[in-house]
């Protein structure tokens, strides 16, 4: 008979991040994990440096995000098209427009 050991380093909380899945004891998002491993292309080695992670946290999230892989699209997909909003409307812009 075997015997599923599960690794929890993955967390979810309303209170954290609008409980999008985090690592746990943190405010990692997966999705930030997800975009440098996938758009920057990092190693899970750079990432763990750049993000002060153990290579656990980031094969943890990168698991997650396999296992759950529409459900972070989405999220992804959201943030960015929340992005473009801000930056076709300049909010969060320190620099006036060079034209118009």
């Amino acid at each position: 008979m075997d015997t599923i050991i599960s690794i929890n380093l993955i967390s979810t909380n309303p209170a954290v991040r609008s409980g999008r899945p985090c690592i746990a004891g943190t405010t990692i998002e997966v999705s930030a994990i997800v975009i440098a491993k996938i758009v920057h292309m990092q190693t899970p080695d750079e990432i763990a440096v750049d993000y002060h992670l153990t290579l656990a946290q980031v094969y943890a999230a990168l698991a997650y995000y396999y296992d759950h892989k529409a459900e972070i699209d989405e999220q992804i997909a959201a943030q960015n098209a929340i992005a473009d909003a801000f930056k076709e409307k300049r909010i969060g812009s320190r620099h006036s427009p060079l034209f118009g």
